[in-house]
């Protein structure tokens, strides 16, 4: 019989700049399956130029990116994080959406009002959009980057918090991954939220266009 337990752990995150008395914009950026944050930080070092406070949180869910066999032949032990499989789904959805909190409220202070955008890449696209809904967390945008809206998220949830945000969709116009059913899909679960995202695209595949990326300071 399974039986479950609270304990306390701890995580790391990734960060660009300082948050301080002149900063007015700080993103929190969600990377997707199998990167870690300390590389996926750096596709935003335009934004911290620009003066803006990049935070990357980080999986909490590590792994190595080849099998045991590929790895004994090559030498390579490259490792990369999820934030959720299918296994103990909703634990895990839980699990990073307290984690996901616990960075917010140590990073942003509560005296000081910030523009926040959460942006999501590929499967941090549904870890952004479950913790803009469920997290509690003041916020000003949210970005799915070359991913969609989770479709099992709380819709009704979702139509309140989402109504006065700004949604912005971003993809390549080659990403393999955002097939004609996955638009259709992200039509439908926007059309359900009441919600109508500002469309970004761009010459490429799956990855964080710099060129784009400077469009949304």
């Amino acid at each position: 019989m399974q039986h479950e337990v609270t304990f306390t752990t701890r995580a790391r995150y990734q960060k660009l700049g300082t948050i301080t008395g002149h900063t007015k914009h700080v993103w929190f950026v969600l990377h997707g399956y199998g990167q870690l944050a300390q590389y996926f930080a750096r596709k935003f070092r335009t934004l911290e130029d620009a003066g803006i406070c990049v935070v990357a949180p980080e999986a909490l869910s590590r792994f190595y990116l080849e099998d045991v066999t590929t790895r004994m032949q090559s030498g390579n032990n490259r490792v990369g994080a999820t934030w959720m499989t299918r296994e103990n789904r909703q634990m895990d959805i839980d699990n990073y959406i307290h984690y996901l909190n616990a960075v917010y409220q140590h990073e942003i202070p509560l005296s000081h009002p910030l523009q926040v955008t959460i942006l999501g890449f590929s499967q941090g696209a549904a870890t952004a959009t479950r913790w803009a809904i469920n997290g509690h967390i003041p916020f000003h945008r949210l970005i799915l980057w070359a991913g969609i809206f989770p479709p099992d998220m709380d819709l009704e949830t979702g139509r309140e918090v989402l109504k006065d945000k700004e949604v912005v969709l971003v993809h390549g116009t080659s990403d393999p991954f955002l097939t004609d059913e996955r638009f259709a899909e992200m039509e439908t679960l926007s059309a359900r939220l009441n919600v109508t995202p500002n469309r970004l695209t761009f010459d490429g595949g799956h990855d964080i266009h710099e060129g784009t990326l400077a469009q949304l300071l």
